[in-house]
């Protein structure tokens, strides 16, 4: 804990939660940050109680936490843009496998795909798990089809029958084959490799850049972040966990810009967790990205990356703006800190989740039987703003910030 817990300096904070590339209803998150921060509370000795927020344009709930002897109360938004999540997935299984084809080419062809794995192997093999799944998927189609046709031409026949018989493997070879690849579609809930793939060729088939709805869509997360910062709040807090970073980060970049970030208002923080930041910024057309993370790094505001080397999907303790080449000479932020997975978590809790990869991506999100300094619901909820909690706080002795991608250009 920091040297400051005995203050209070938030009685009244909104809070807005930026998703990852994830098309399910975004009651998700306020059922995880339930369960997880009443199990957090009762580890942490804390009190943390949630309602449903009043009907609106946005989802979202209320907490009420006594922490450290305050009493807190905070406003939580999910800003949505699942719908944009799956309007992007292909259905059909030929459209896949041609985004297998056109995201292996962005990324191998331009040399992206090398310079990430100096970078951190482990979210690079998860990148590629879905290709290889695929691959792996339509190789089984193609031989369990071939094993039912060649079954079927064992049929001692000849003639016009026999010439019937041949035509009519070649069909079962393809039914077969269509039959599998469609078993495995519809059991991509243990696979993961269709939604997998869907995420990574949504950033590869713009280059990098935002498609046109998206930036639609933050702007308007602008416009709902800059409203708050004109209420009586203590701080505005956002959160971008793995995609979702990024978009945090163009996001704040352009409120800044645009002067809408008021220096007599709320404190206006930023979390980035689990970030994937240069999965993106490290193609040819994300010079927007790479524009704002140069931007945002000179601002006078708290941004805080959160990562674990434990967590094989993110870029652990990459500073992104140092690995993108974009850090300007009078860079302050982000300060890059590890959630040290394998310190919070207990031995028999960390042998749990070692393996469930995907499940880990969310712990930052989740309670720790044996917290550190990261806690998510003191973040999110306690008498802190998140400058003031990690004030002085050194960056993690094993961050890596040297300069890693091909792609430095900006946009103007």
């Amino acid at each position: 804990m920091s040297e400051h817990d005995d203050q209070q300096t938030v009685r009244r904070r909104r809070v807005f939660y930026i998703p990852g590339y994830d098309p399910i209803h975004p009651r998700r998150y306020r059922e995880l940050y339930r369960t997880e921060g009443t199990a957090q509370a009762a580890i942490s000795g804390y009190a943390l109680t949630l309602s449903p927020k009043p009907r609106g344009a946005t989802y979202g709930w209320q907490v009420v936490a006594g922490m450290d002897g305050a009493q807190v109360t905070a406003e939580v938004d999910v800003l949505v843009w699942s719908d944009i999540v799956r309007g992007s997935m292909s259905h059909s299984i030929p459209a896949t496998y041609g985004q297998l084809l056109r995201t292996a080419f962005t990324y191998i062809a331009s040399g992206t795909l090398r310079r990430l794995m100096w970078l951190r192997k482990g979210p690079v093999i998860a990148a590629l798990y879905p290709v290889g799944m695929l691959l792996v998927q339509l190789l089984v189609a193609t031989l369990l089809g071939g094993l039912a046709a060649k079954l079927l031409g064992l049929i001692p026949v000849t003639g016009l029958l026999g010439t019937i018989l041949s035509l009519l493997s070649y069909a079962l070879w393809a039914g077969v084959a269509v039959w599998v690849l469609r078993w495995f579609k519809r059991k991509d809930g243990k696979f993961f490799a269709y939604y997998l793939m869907h995420d990574y060729a949504y950033s590869a088939r713009w280059n990098g850049a935002n498609p046109p709805a998206l930036e639609e869509r933050m702007a308007q997360f602008a416009d709902q972040i800059a409203a708050a910062l004109a209420t009586d709040v203590d701080e505005v807090l956002v959160v971008g966990h793995s995609s979702g970073a990024h978009l945090g980060v163009s996001i704040l970049a352009d409120l800044h810009r645009a002067s809408r970030v008021p220096t007599d208002g709320p404190t206006l923080s930023f979390l980035s967790l689990g970030q994937v930041v240069p999965m993106v910024s490290f193609l040819r057309g994300a010079t927007r990205l790479r524009r704002d993370l140069h931007d945002l790094s000179r601002v006078d505001m708290p941004w805080v990356d959160v990562t674990a080397p434990g967590d094989g999907c993110a870029f652990a303790l990459c500073d992104p703006v140092e690995v993108s080449g974009v850090a300007p000479k009078d860079k302050r932020w982000p300060l890059v800190i590890s959630a040290a997975f394998t310190q919070t978590l207990s031995p028999e809790r960390w042998r749990e989740l070692r393996w469930r990869f995907f499940r880990l991506h969310f712990q930052y999100l989740c309670a720790f039987d044996q917290p550190g300094d990261y806690d998510y619901f003191r973040i999110t909820a306690g008498p802190l703003t998140l400058g003031e909690r990690y004030r002085g706080r050194a960056p993690s002795a094993s961050r890596i910030d040297v300069r890693a991608s091909k792609y430095t250009d900006m946009a103007l």
